[in-house]
């Protein structure tokens, strides 16, 4: 059966000037959009917390992409979270509790460089959770962010792709940079030996944790220009739909047409 991320066109590109067009316009918005929800725009009033949530393949791009979010904002108000291997202490507790204190209250902002997703891809793929886990989890992580959303915080949820080749590309021109060498390492390399089994688990979290509270958005990321003003006006688009649909009145933008 042919999944979602199958039929994801990655051939879409754009020029690095329109990129850079783009990516200013959407930063100047997002900080008009972080003040806003912060109280410190009129009418001052505290809006919802914004929780964005970054997993992809190896090497798509999530760190550049980042980035160009968090670069303009001031750095007092976002939080960004880079999740690893859950340590000794998180192993004791059940896989959400690590998380906990990072999630963001009213009027904050956290970005997670990966996520609880990892309960479902890495565990999944080097079978630490069995089938019956894998299940529980699913439908634990959709009660959670759930629950998130109901108390009122505004969930975005990216997914960052590029092909099989393209990722060899990217782990090449790693490993032949001194200054990039750090971001390649053997795990990388035995993961993307593993990537039918990545793909047949993200399947997985696509068919069970899309929800219309919690939708997941597939950015093709094969072009990283294109990709990283994808996720920018992505994120701008779900967060103004989140803060409308809770009657919160959005300020319009000063002019830019990158949403047009």
């Amino acid at each position: 059966m042919t999944s979602r991320i199958d039929q994801l066109d990655l051939s879409p590109k754009l020029s690095h000037e329109e990129s850079e067009r783009r990516i200013i316009a959407a930063q100047l918005r997002l900080v008009q959009l972080r003040l806003f929800t912060a109280g410190l725009l009129e009418p001052h009033a505290v809006g919802p917390g914004l929780l964005v949530l970054f997993e992809g393949v190896d090497a798509a791009g999530k760190g550049g992409a980042i980035r160009r979010l968090v670069s303009g904002l001031d750095p007092r108000h976002v939080l960004v979270v880079p999740i690893g291997t859950p340590d000794e202490q998180a192993m004791r507790h059940h896989f959400l509790w690590r998380f906990q204190p990072s999630i963001p209250g009213r009027g904050q902002m956290t970005v997670y460089d990966r996520s609880w997703y990892g309960r479902l891809l890495v565990e999944r793929v080097e079978k630490l959770i069995d089938d019956v886990d894998v299940k529980r989890s699913a439908q634990q992580i959709m009660e959670f962010e759930r629950s998130l959303v109901d108390d009122g915080m505004i969930l975005v949820k990216l997914w960052l792709h590029i092909s099989e080749q393209e990722q060899l590309r990217r782990f090449n021109d790693r490993a032949n940079d001194p200054l990039k060498q750090w971001k390649l390492t053997p795990e990388d390399w035995r993961n993307r030996e593993k990537r039918p089994a990545y793909l047949e688990a993200l399947g997985y979290v696509l068919d069970t944790t899309d929800q219309h509270h919690a939708h997941w958005d597939l950015i093709a990321a094969e072009d990283k220009h294109f990709a990283r003003v994808a996720v920018l006006e992505t994120i701008i688009k779900r967060w103004v739909r989140g803060l409308e649909r809770r009657g919160i009145a959005v300020p319009e933008g000063r002019g830019e047409d990158y949403l047009r």
